[in-house]
């Protein structure tokens, strides 16, 4: 039996899409074949599986467990929680691999499987090999078997292990996505004061998009920090594995400020180490990591990409702009938002005890929100290439590890093509806002060299 996917839905580090129109039972079918087959011709057998709070997400379990089970994999269902929920699963169960079904922070029509085989992200080639495994039938046959494992409790117990953080008053917002009934449990195990929103899982996200980099969706979390004059507040994605955060005057703290905070106890214990960032991040914290006596390391966007570079230098930590968190010291690599809001406290803790202070001290930049625009697909990594080679004819400061980004006495800028969908991402940052313009300017005129504009704003 072969089977076709739909074109758009294998993608970079995941699989994703429309349920009912580029995702369906017979690719969670067909996925569970191909995952199989990969599982055993490494010299596996067990895979943990686990699922967010998406409607379409018990049918595609069902579906996905018949394709491993018919592959010949015993499946260890872990059920309903976040998706670092499952990444600890296949880290601590005597299992081969593990997927997530999840649609991430997507809206309530989609879902999708993020994927991971002997403790290592499973992306790129990999996905593309599920598709061409499912073209060919190439699957390999046997008859698994099922079995459930309640893995919940273990899991937040994990998460506070040897905590030694002060009693704070937080709140958090769970946006009824899968990390709910996690931090119901982890507030109560945690010193301090504790409101929580939205922790019922709810696929239809009533309340607001679960998606806490965009600033909008953290509207109830600065009105609850402000009514009840809170130290500070966290938010996470639909599936846990994203972090956002807010101060006690509400002001957000973005991906690479929260890494900043978090590198200084990590640097304490292991000073000298790498600590990794995208390179969306600002350019003060490179500098704030290189301060603490570390070694900043700039890399490309994309969890699994992350995760890779993480092994190759042995970092103890690294983050993404997006709210990815990844820790390796007295973890297991993997990003997950509910440890590294645990962490977040203990680094306050360590650090004089208010976050608020911690992001007064921070360098002041001007800088704008992650900028999206269409573009051809065919012209996507065409129109990089054509920047590159004219700042460099230009004689320009040019760091090219994931598009183009380019220094100037005003600061810093960024243009690079999306893995995942057909934009272009710019990015730019100064210390003024006359700055900020010039770097514009800039960017502008590339794209108009290249035959675009800067034009309204492509969605997520």
């Amino acid at each position: 039996m072969t089977h076709l996917f739909d074109r758009t839905s294998l993608r970079e580090y995941d699989i994703r899409g429309v349920v009912g129109k580029t995702l369906g039972a017979e690719d969670a079918y067909a996925i569970g074949r191909g995952f199989a087959t990969h599982v055993r011709r490494a010299g596996g057998l067990r895979v943990a599986v686990g699922y967010d709070g998406r409607e379409s997400s018990p049918m595609l379990e069902t579906a996905l467990i018949e394709g491993l089970v018919r592959g010949g994999c015993d499946v260890v269902r872990v059920g309903l929680g976040p998706t670092p929920m499952l990444y600890f699963a296949e880290a601590t169960l005597e299992v081969d691999g593990g997927i997530q079904i999840t649609g991430s922070h997507n809206p309530a029509e989609y879902n999708g499987f993020k994927m991971v085989l002997q403790h290592r992200p499973f992306f790129g080639e990999d996905i593309q090999s599920i598709g061409k495994l499912a073209a060919e039938g190439d699957w390999e046959e046997g008859e698994g078997s099922v079995s459930s494992y309640e893995i919940m409790e273990t899991y937040v117990a994990r998460l506070v292990e040897g905590f030694d953080g002060k009693a704070f008053r937080i709140g958090w917002d769970a946006g009824n996505g899968a990390a709910g009934p996690v931090i119901d449990r982890l507030v109560k195990l945690l010193p301090g004061e504790h409101y929580t929103l939205f922790t019922d899982v709810d696929a239809r996200f009533p309340n607001h998009h679960p998606d806490p980099t965009e600033e909008k969706n953290l509207a109830d979390l600065k009105k609850l920090v402000a009514e009840k004059g809170l130290d500070f507040g966290v938010a996470f994605d639909g599936d846990g594995d994203r972090i956002g955060a807010i101060d006690g005057k509400g002001r957000v703290i973005w991906g690479d400020q929260l890494l900043s905070i978090l590198a200084e106890p990590v640097l304490r214990k292991q000073p000298g180490a790498v600590i990794i960032a995208d390179v969306k991040a600002s350019q003060a914290l490179y500098d704030r990591i290189a301060e603490l006596g570390g070694q900043p390391v700039m890399w490309k966007t994309g969890h699994s990409l992350i995760k890779t570079k993480m092994r190759e230098t042995d970092a103890p930590l690294a983050g993404e702009m997006s709210g990815h968190i990844f820790f390796a010291q007295d973890y297991y690599g993997f990003d997950d938002a509910q440890y590294a809001a645990v962490r977040l406290i203990c680094a306050v803790s360590e650090m004089g005890g208010s976050l608020t202070a911690l992001r007064d001290a921070m360098p002041q930049m001007i800088n704008t929100p992650e900028m999206r625009f269409q573009v051809d697909e065919s012209r996507k990594f065409a129109v990089i290439d054509e920047v590159l080679d004219r700042l460099e004819a230009e004689g320009a400061e040019v760091n090219r590890t994931d598009g183009a980004r380019v220094n100037t006495p005003d600061g810093w800028w960024l243009l690079r093509a999306s893995n995942t969908q057909d934009v272009l991402v710019a990015r730019a940052e100064a210390k003024s806002q006359e700055g900020l313009d010039r770097l514009m300017g800039q960017i502008d005129a590339q794209l108009a060299a290249s035959g675009l504009e800067r034009g309204p704003q492509a969605a997520h």
